[in-house]
């Protein structure tokens, strides 16, 4: 039997670029010997404090229920929650295009994850803000504060751990091609001194 490695992968479920690399890292557990786990961050933390246009302010006052929810899911029921539920928001908000940020897309997303729809009450509440700034530091200290999700932390080509942020990809790959972006990220990932590598994004999120 081949050992199979732990990735962790840090998402906020309002962003689309995490979404779609949530999406390749599914992928990757089809054609590489790695396991991922969904973690959650929040960039409502991550941007408190920060000057911000209105319209983005805005976006940042709706984004605690759902990480808040996710959160919440994951106290109660574990890991796999976490991942069920992670799956069933993107795919309302991301591919059904579902505007309402409140407790009806909370519920009906834990319905579609098989949880209890009462969970969506955390979204109002603060009760699990430790919890979820406590994960969002442990995924954002090693890559810093100037980025945003998604945030991997992994085992490096020999086995010692590396965290960057990113891949940002749009569509998500498919079967090899997953798998030949995973061994590249990681190479350049777990280079000693490496940083980043980068180029002006010319396209919107596919979620093809």
């Amino acid at each position: 039997m081949t050992d199979r490695s732990t990735v962790d992968m840090w998402f906020d479920p309002l962003c689309p670029w995490a979404w779609i690399t949530s999406r390749w890292l599914l992928e990757v557990e089809q054609v590489r010997d790695v396991d991922v786990r969904f973690q959650v961050m929040s960039l409502a933390v991550l941007n408190e404090g920060r000057e911000l246009p209105e319209r983005y302010q805005e976006l940042m006052r709706t984004a605690w229920g759902p990480v808040r929810v996710c959160v919440a899911a994951g106290q109660k029921h574990g890991q796999d929650a976490v991942r069920a539920l992670y799956t069933a928001l993107g795919t309302r908000i991301h591919l059904g295009k579902e505007e309402d940020r409140g407790p009806k897309l909370f519920a009906a997303a834990l319905a579609d994850a098989g949880l209890d729809p009462a969970l969506a009450d955390a979204a109002d509440s603060t009760a699990y803000d430790e919890a979820l700034r406590a994960s969002h530091e442990a995924g954002m200290r090693p890559v810093g504060t100037d980025v945003g999700t998604p945030v991997i932390h992994a085992p490096g080509p020999d086995g010692t751990p590396v965290a960057f942020f990113g891949p940002v990809v749009t569509p998500s790959p498919k079967g090899e091609a997953a798998g030949r972006l995973w061994d590249g990220v990681l190479l350049v990932a777990g280079t000693p001194g490496f940083f980043e590598l980068k180029r002006s994004r010319q396209a919107h999120p596919s979620f093809d």
